[in-house]
């Protein structure tokens, strides 16, 4: 009974009207590091905009999130580990977010928001895992990890090329970050219109390489990078200058139309550096990819006027990224989890609220898998406010080496054996999710024909085909999809080299792509020609293969598929005997 009179306390307190109900935006940028921005202390990158909001906010100090990527939006999006919740991995099938995960978008949506995605989504290209599949009534966004990756439209770079408007290919003009900027400006202008408040996820795929922007973003860095680091580190900060700019401009829009103030503002960042530690870490160990703090600790900046907060606080408690989300259903009063849905993170309201108040210590873990299936100890960080664990061994006390120079795991036995058992029990409540695969399902009118890349092959020793520069090299190698089949029938599926965005035989060599502001696009890399012989697929146990005949665009086969998991190889076979698997698959029902 008391259950229930909660939830309809809770129920009754988030219909607000629209007026009353703070707008939310939150950008997350890809790759930048705590030491990545001017306000954390950078001697040469300049963030004024981004320093600016720094200056008008709660400030999370001690705020981590996963080594890479999509691990990190996964537990962004959920509340729950990364490990618990699906995307452990940047690709092999692994960077899904498991079916049954609540979504930021879906939470927002489902009190009423109008809920928008733009840029980097990285938690699956297919349905049912796509942002329109999640929660987001309003979606431009490229595929995969990053613009010219293997899901992503081909031939995309970082300026113009095609992105993917609510499922559907449309072209665009500019620079990346610049387009999903002005497209989430879109949004909001059009939510306003609508008298709905509203979400904004704004996502950028920079300064994730490769690198590009315009010169006058990364000039101004050249000469001070000369001797170290180079043009590579000078674009990747002209990248993040661009974004800066972009934070400054967003925000002033909100001003104009009148919204600023009731608007909970967010920036903050998916990972450690990639480029820059080694010009400045804010005195941190470590950068993408690592279990060492400058591997997962990056800024969390939050302002919002009608809130409260509007002035810079630094918050000092141990915070993380699954505390996102049920946070944030606190302070906009958005309808309640269903009960049976219990989040990893907690709310951060309470110290938001009062930074002195009572916090109990905790222990948070992150980790860095980017294996197909997960390993204990693997790259993790056992943390509390005063303890890191590294990998189950390592201990350093971070509240006097922040650096994590000095090992204490000898002095410190009983804190080491503490930590370890607080991995332990949380190893064992998340691995029944090992079992688990994300399967694209094929056959539902949401996708028909459902397209398939080796970016989601579940591989093992072979190399995975993530980006479209291995596509135009056609390095040989291998894989399955896990699919579902929803409903049993006849299927077609066509096994191809290249895309259907192109006209070319599998076997035909192309040329390169234009090149485009900076360095080297994946598109620049001439197309191999390859020697095909046969051309086959296998799928429960049947195999079915058939002479290639030069020149084909495609080889499709038509197939009695029973609904249900299914696991579907598409591969050519060479004269020399050696198998390479067809980077791309349509699988349709007929």
């Amino acid at each position: 009974m008391l259950k229930h009179i909660l939830i309809y306390l809770f129920t009754a307190l988030y219909l607000l009207t629209a007026a009353e109900k703070p707008n939310v935006v939150l950008v997350i940028s890809d790759d930048q590091g705590y030491g990545d921005l001017s306000c954390h202390g950078n001697p040469i990158l300049k963030t004024p905009h981004i320093d600016k909001l720094y200056n008008q906010s709660i400030r999370l100090t001690d705020y981590h999130v996963s080594p890479t990527c999509a691990p990190t939006r996964g537990a962004l999006m959920s509340g729950h580990y990364t490990n618990r919740c699906g995307p452990w991995h940047t690709i092999m099938g692994r960077s899904m977010l498991f079916e049954g995960e609540k979504t930021l978008g879906e939470v927002f949506k489902d009190s009423g928001y109008a809920t928008g995605m733009f840029g980097k989504w990285h938690l699956g290209d297919n349905y049912p895992y796509r942002p329109e599949d999640r929660g987001f009534t309003e979606v431009v966004r490229h595929g995969g990890g990053g613009a010219g990756q293997t899901p992503d439209l081909w031939d995309n770079a970082y300026f113009g090329g095609m992105y993917f408007h609510n499922g559907k290919p449309k072209p665009y003009k500019g620079y990346c970050s610049d387009v999903f900027f002005d497209e989430a400006k879109r949004f909001i202008g059009e939510s306003i219109s609508a008298q709905k408040p509203f979400f904004a996820y704004i996502s950028t795929n920079a300064p994730h390489s490769p690198f590009h922007c315009e010169e006058k973003y990364w000039k101004p860095y050249s000469e001070a990078l000369k001797k170290k680091g180079g043009d590579k580190v000078a674009i990747f900060y002209g990248m993040i200058a661009n974004i800066d700019e972009n934070v400054g401009e967003i925000r002033q829009f909100l001003t104009d139309k009148g919204v600023a103030d009731n608007t909970i503002f967010i920036f903050t960042t998916d990972n450690g550096s990639a480029s820059g530690s080694k010009i400045f870490n804010a005195g941190m160990s470590g950068k993408k990819g690592s279990a060492q703090d400058g591997g997962h600790r990056v800024p969390f900046f939050l302002h919002w006027k009608d809130g409260g907060f509007t002035t810079g606080t630094d918050l000092n408690q141990l915070s993380a990224h699954i505390d996102v989300l049920p946070t944030l259903i606190d302070l906009c009063g958005l309808k309640p989890l269903d009960l049976n849905y219990k989040v990893d993170g907690k709310s951060l309201v309470p110290i938001m609220k009062n930074p002195e108040a009572k916090w109990a210590d905790r222990t948070i873990i992150t980790d860095s898998q980017r294996v197909r299936d997960p390993i204990m100890w693997r790259n993790s960080s056992t943390m509390t406010q005063k303890w890191r664990l590294i990998n189950g061994k390592s201990l350093y006390d971070i509240t006097k080496d922040p650096a994590q120079a000095k090992d204490v795991s000898k002095e410190f036995p009983e804190v080491v054996s503490k930590l370890r058992a607080d991995y332990e029990t949380w190893w064992a409540d998340i691995s029944p999710a090992f079992k688990k695969y994300s399967r694209i399902i094929v056959g539902n009118p949401a996708e028909n024909p459902c397209t398939l890349t080796s970016h989601d092959w579940l591989t093992t020793g072979t190399p995975t085909p993530w980006n479209q520069n291995h596509i135009r090299r056609g390095i040989p190698s291998n894989g399955t999809w896990a699919v579902k089949v929803e409903s049993a029938g006849k299927y077609k599926i066509s096994i191809r080299r290249w895309p259907r965005e192109i006209s070319a035989s599998s076997d035909a060599a192309i040329p390169a792509g234009e090149p485009v502001p900076g360095l080297t696009a994946f598109r620049e890399t001439p197309g191999k020609a390859i020697s095909i012989k046969s051309a086959g697929i296998i799928y429960s146990g049947t195999k079915k293969e058939v002479a290639y005949k030069t020149g084909s665009q495609e080889v499709t086969f038509e197939v009695e598929l029973e609904a249900g998991p299914l696991e579907l190889e598409g591969y050519f076979i060479q004269p020399n005997g050696k198998k390479i698997g067809s980077y791309y698959a349509y699988v349709e029902k007929l």
